[in-house]
């Protein structure tokens, strides 16, 4: 066996020897070695070997990132794009009519109301509107009012027709209005054919009521507030007996609705009535405001001079809810609005109480 062995290793060596010689001769300035390369040369992998992903590069000169663009998608032909609408212009806003008309009412039919109403919307009323259904009556078992027509009418009746005319005043008024009344339930104390002021007042506090729920539930409440209101008038009542015992039922029955007061002092503080019972009609209670009769500058110097009182011994205001005329154009009944207002207003001054706050306007009272 080891005769066979040294030739072998003998030519295995010289063969070696050989090869190694070649290679160092292919590749000149590099140290020989006689150990065969089976690598490629490092001039060959370095440069392959800075460009592979794992090489890492410096961390402030890293090379962008080129991102593959995505390719456009198809297009779809553009619609053409719309004329813009012409902007359109706003529409005119009503002037609102300060002066409201109430009426001295001759009946309760439905279509009649309606008519008052759509004719109050249309002149673009706005502020409190009595509907006047006469003095208080009982009959046939039942409370109500004596039109000026000289007719009863009872109480629900009243209510129905009142329904009407706040329907009829909410659909004639144009789109977008703003106008606004107080629908005050009328009456006075000329004279009360009942058994019991007291127990008239209390009935008419709950008609109110309800016409102020169904108001709320028509959706009128917007442009419609249910009120109610008396005409009380010292000549007419001259012991104030009746008067208060309608202004108290009125308090006991009624759920936040005012109670207008638009009569007169027929003389002044004294000459029938109290300070107190005419201060008491006139805001001293609860739920009152006056709206007083104005037909003259003599007028407006008595309430004036109520409202002076009033500030001085009760230390209250008569709270005024504007004027109260009565006529047209072709009556010469006394003031008009604006001429009552600027008097009563002037007369407060005078009084040294021009902080008293009047509203402006108020209503005429026609029959």
């Amino acid at each position: 066996m080891k005769r066979y062995f040294l030739p072998v290793a003998a030519v295995l060596s010289f063969a070696l020897g050989a090869t190694g010689g070649a290679l160092a001769k292919s590749h000149p300035g590099h140290a020989h070695s006689l150990i065969p390369s089976f690598a490629p040369h490092p001039r060959a992998w370095l440069p392959a070997l800075t460009k592979s992903p794992y090489h890492p590069t410096h961390p402030h000169k890293a090379k962008p990132q080129h991102k593959v663009k995505p390719k456009p998608a198809h297009r779809q032909p553009s619609k053409p794009k719309p004329k813009p609408k012409p902007k359109q212009q706003p529409l005119p806003q009503h002037r609102l009519k300060a002066t409201t008309l109430s009426i001295y009412e001759q009946t309760v039919k439905p279509r009649f109301l309606a008519a008052q109403g759509c004719h109050a919307a249309r002149r673009h009323e706005s502020g409190v509107v009595v509907l006047d259904f006469g003095k208080p009556a009982f009959e046939h078992g039942g409370y109500g009012s004596v039109l000026f027509s000289g007719r009863f009418a009872p109480n629900h009746m009243i209510t129905a027709a009142m329904v009407r005319y706040a329907r009829a005043y909410v659909g004639c008024l144009p789109k977008g209005s703003t106008a606004s009344i107080e629908l005050a339930r009328g009456t006075s104390n000329y004279h009360p054919t009942v058994p019991s002021a007291y127990a008239a007042s209390v009935r008419w506090a709950r008609e109110t009521n309800k016409l102020g729920r169904e108001l709320h539930r028509r959706w009128l409440g917007a442009h419609v507030e249910a009120a109610a209101a008396d005409d009380a008038e010292p000549a007419w009542d001259p012991s104030f007996r009746k008067t208060r015992q309608f202004f108290h039922g009125f308090r006991a029955a009624v759920h936040g609705h005012t109670l207008f007061d638009y009569g007169s002092l027929d003389g002044g503080v004294g000459a029938v009535w109290s300070a107190r019972q005419a201060w008491y009609v006139a805001g001293g209670l609860r739920h009152t405001k006056a709206l007083p009769e104005i037909y003259n500058s003599a007028m407006a110097r008595e309430w004036a001079d109520l409202a002076r009182i009033a500030r001085g011994r009760y230390h209250r205001d008569v709270h005024f809810a504007g004027v109260m005329t009565q006529g047209t154009a072709s009556c010469n009944c006394g003031l008009r609005p604006l001429a009552a207002h600027d008097a009563l207003a002037h007369a407060l001054g005078a009084q040294g109480i021009g902080h008293v706050p009047l509203p402006d306007g108020g209503t005429n009272i026609i029959g």
